[in-house]
């Protein structure tokens, strides 16, 4: 479901909302719909977090620059984005019960082994009966409740009192709702002659035995669960919640709630960091590291791996001289840093490393600038949790809207501008919500969504469709 923008009306939001595990490319493609997400679903045997890391060296570290740096010896977004789904597996599967089931996604199809209902049961309360044979006062013959084994049969010309949701008797073809009868102590009188099936819910009505009932990647919620239910499913075979480990590194760091040193500031990318996380459905460690002691730093990470399943950490991965996290991520496993094409969020580090004995995780290394970290998991970090809970959808709902106002870019990279939507004559409306650098977060709080601009393009002009991705909802 997709919450309503500022100052867009509910009704209306579901109109041209696609799913697309790599919704970058032209308005045209947003407009087509195409979701590749089904393709890159892994078979529910082909599981784990992906392989053990090959060969290939992290030396690319030395490749990668600012967000402003030149565009050269850049990675094509889509091929960063499709080399991270490629390595990744979903998580191997567990048994839960229903209510700790809701939220994952199933591992396995479910096929009904009996109808639901299993048996034809009373809509209403009221009246057993045979339809043809009502005229005139019919003797009650007796009383059927929900629960109870119908053994009293209806002969024509009799009645038998029903609950809902009770058995129909042997004999009986129709209920008749005790507001259309006239009742005299054990008989009563028809008012009006029912059809034949009258208020009677039949068996199989909802599912027919043999039915597939939920597939694959269906990630269960009140509905999905209750026809568990229905089904007699006490537990079923789900991929459980990834544990996310966020870490945010720097020097200059200080936690919330305590004195902010001078040059100094406070911590925001843990926490933006972790509650996307958690808005996954994933379960989160959270970790601030206010030094750049590449021992510490190190110790502190090989402390969290084995309670992680991906690993999540800002700063220290640009050209800086004291950006000691992809030294250290590139000792613990095969990272790879590289400049991607977008903006904001060009520095980025992807690869695995082994949390256990023969158990390697996905590591992310993201930028430092708060927007950059932000866009940057949104793009790749979000797809890669729900392709471990076994998802078919990869990333959130995308629309595409008309500009207001023009939107600049830098050739080769793929820009994600924060915008405002609104609409309008029955289309959605996008409007910058103003300073775009990577640092203002503010322009993404007063954001709906993130307004693509293609690497090929330099710049959209007032009245161009444009790719927005949400940021509420799915």
């Amino acid at each position: 479901m997709v919450s309503q923008p500022q100052g867009g009306a509910a009704d209306d939001r579901f109109d041209e909302v696609h799913h697309d595990a790599s919704a970058h490319g032209p308005p045209d493609a947003a407009e087509a719909g195409t979701d590749t997400a089904d393709r890159r679903a892994a078979p529910a045997d082909d599981v784990g977090p992906g392989p053990p890391p090959g060969e290939a060296s992290a030396a690319a570290a030395d490749q990668t620059d600012h967000d402003h740096g030149p565009a050269s010896g850049l990675v094509a977004l889509s091929d960063h984005l499709q080399g991270i789904i490629d390595a990744v597996r979903p998580l191997a599967p567990i048994q839960l019960s229903l209510l700790d089931a809701s939220g994952c996604a199933l591992a396995t199809d479910v096929v009904a082994h009996s109808d639901v209902p299993p048996f034809d049961n009373s809509a209403m309360d009221g009246y057993a009966v045979v339809a043809d044979a009502v005229d005139g006062w019919l003797p009650v013959s007796g009383e059927i409740a929900a629960g109870d084994d119908a053994t009293v049969p209806v002969e024509p010309g009799t009645a038998v009192r029903i609950m809902t949701g009770a058995v129909v008797p042997v004999g009986a073809n129709a209920i008749v709702p005790v507001e259309q009868v006239e009742e005299d102590e054990a008989r009563i009188r028809v008012r009006r002659a029912p059809q034949p099936g009258a208020h009677i819910r039949g068996a199989g009505e909802s599912v027919r035995e043999g039915e597939t009932v939920l597939v694959a990647g269906t990630v269960l919620d009140a509905a999905s669960i209750g026809m568990l239910a229905a089904l007699g499913h006490s537990y079923v075979s789900v991929y459980p919640q990834p544990r996310v480990v966020v870490v945010s590194t720097g020097e200059e760091l200080a936690d919330p709630g305590t004195e902010r040193p001078p040059g100094a500031i406070y911590d925001t990318n843990s926490y933006v960091l972790t509650v996307l996380a958690r808005d996954t459905g994933a379960q989160t460690v959270r970790r601030m590291i206010a030094s750049d002691d590449k021992v510490r730093l190190r110790e502190t990470i090989e402390e969290l791996l084995p309670h992680a399943d991906v690993l999540v950490t800002s700063g220290g991965v640009s050209a800086g001289r004291y950006d000691l996290v992809k030294v250290v991520l590139a000792e613990l496993g095969d990272v790879r840093f590289n400049k991607v094409g977008m903006r904001p969020g060009m520095p980025q580090a992807f690869g695995f490393i082994e949390a256990d004995p023969d158990r390697f995780i996905p590591c992310f290394g993201l930028p430092g600038n708060p927007v950059s970290a932000y866009v940057s998991f949104e793009v790749f970090v979000r797809p890669t949790i729900r392709r471990m809970q076994g998802r078919r959808d990869l990333s959130r709902p995308r629309i595409s809207a008309t500009l207001e106002a023009p939107l600049d870019s830098i050739a080769d990279k793929v820009e994600f501008t924060r915008v405002t939507l609104r609409r309008r004559d029955g289309e959605w409306q996008a409007r910058p919500t103003g300073d775009q650098g990577s640092g203002i977060l503010r322009s993404l709080v007063e954001a709906d969504g993130l307004a693509e601009v293609p690497a090929d393009r330099d710049r959209l002009d007032v009245g161009e469709r444009v790719v927005v991705h949400l940021l509420r909802g799915a």
